[in-house]
Order: structure tokens, then sequence, then C-alpha cells
């Protein structure tokens, strides 16, 4: 479960998040919206640790992100909108992915190919110089392959075509079973197939928490 209670998070004198509190538990599959600047990536990175609250704060099954980081992450797969400046060939990216987080291989290359991604003639080409499609298809089938009972997807299919947003879709339906699942979109009508609540933020606060 995550439990987030009166979070605040100020950036200088603006206000990212404005006491906010939302749980989300197993088997929620959560659309998250609203107009950019409303919030939502500062909610997710602060779900993750990556922000130190400026009041309330965020615990992940009972952990506190911040200080016990590693074992929240072990448990939580994220994509994000813009895909990191990684410098690893995919072989090592792989192989990195296969010792840190004790992830299938395999499954990385099951996912990856489900996902219409040319993995084996693409091994020892940068991540980095990889077309921005190829990248969110290379993230989303780790992302899958890491089994987490947390999936965090912010604005994932940006960068993909249609048929691949399709792929990726009938992937996350076949795989969601016992899991909570957060989407930062401006596609509702992407989502709504797979989502049962929709949560609307504007100017730090949550405005609207629907279930569907």
């Amino acid at each position: 479960m995550i439990q987030v209670s009166n979070l605040t998070k100020k950036f200088g004198a603006h206000v990212s998040l404005d006491n906010v509190s939302v749980e989300f538990k197993k088997n929620n599959y959560v659309a998250l919206m609203g107009p950019n600047g409303a919030g939502k990536t500062t909610l997710i990175r602060s779900i993750m640790g990556y922000y130190h609250p400026n009041k309330g704060g965020v615990l992940i099954n009972g952990l506190n992100p911040i200080k016990e980081r590693t074992k929240v992450l072990d448990n939580i797969s994220f994509v994000p909108q813009l895909p990191p400046p990684i410098k690893l060939s995919l072989e090592e990216l792989i192989q990195y992915i296969q010792t840190s987080s004790n992830v299938d291989k395999e499954l990385i290359m099951h996912y990856a190919n489900e996902m219409k991604l040319d993995l084996k003639s693409n091994l020892k080409k940068s991540f980095f110089k990889l077309s921005g499609g190829m990248k969110q298809k290379m993230l989303i089938a780790i992302s899958l392959a890491k089994k987490s009972e947390i999936i965090i997807y912010d604005e994932p299919t940006a960068n993909l075509d249609p048929k691949a947003r399709d792929d990726f879709y009938r992937l996350l339906k076949e795989n969601e079973k016992e899991k909570i699942s957060l989407f930062v979109t401006h596609r509702l009508d992407e989502v709504k197939e797979i989502v049962n609540r929709q949560i609307y933020m504007d100017l730090g606060k949550i405005v609207s928490d629907e279930r569907v």
C-alpha cells in the first residue's frame, strides 16, 4: 500500500504539492491527470523518495521511501516521460538490470519482442543513441519483466506510434493482477479500459478522486 499523508513540497516559493493526502491499495489502477504544473510528477517522485517533503510524508508498505529507498525501489517499476541519458549498450543495460534487480534476462527479451523491439540486432548499440520510441520500448520491457508490486508510468506512450501503444496496453492488461499501477497521462481515452480510478490534480491539490 502507498500512503501519502499531508504531503507538501515546495521548490523555492513555488508550492508543487499542497497538503496532499491519498492512499493507493493493491488492485488500484489509477489515471493521474491534470494540467502541466499540477503536481503529478512531483507526487510520483515523492513516492519514490526522490524529494524530501517540506511537510507530511509517504509510506510504501510501511517503509519510508527516503530512509529505506533501496527496499522501496525493489518493489517499484518506473518509466519516466523522458528516458534517462544512459550511456550503456543494451547488452550492458540488460546485464546491469539482471544483476542489480534480479530480473530475468529472458523475460526482458520476451517483453521487448512483444513491443516489436528488435533487441538482438541492437544489443551493441548505446541506449543513449536509440530513437525515442526504441528507448521507451526498452524501458517498458524492463518494467514488465521486473514483476513489481507497484508500476508507475509517466506519460509512457509519448514516444510510441499507435501500434506500439496497442502492444503496450495489451501487455498491461495481461499483467495487471495484484498490483498498484499509476499512470500519469493526458490521454484518458487510452487508459480507460485498464484503470479503475481517476484522480485529477490542479495547483498541487487533488481536486477529484473517482472510482470507475
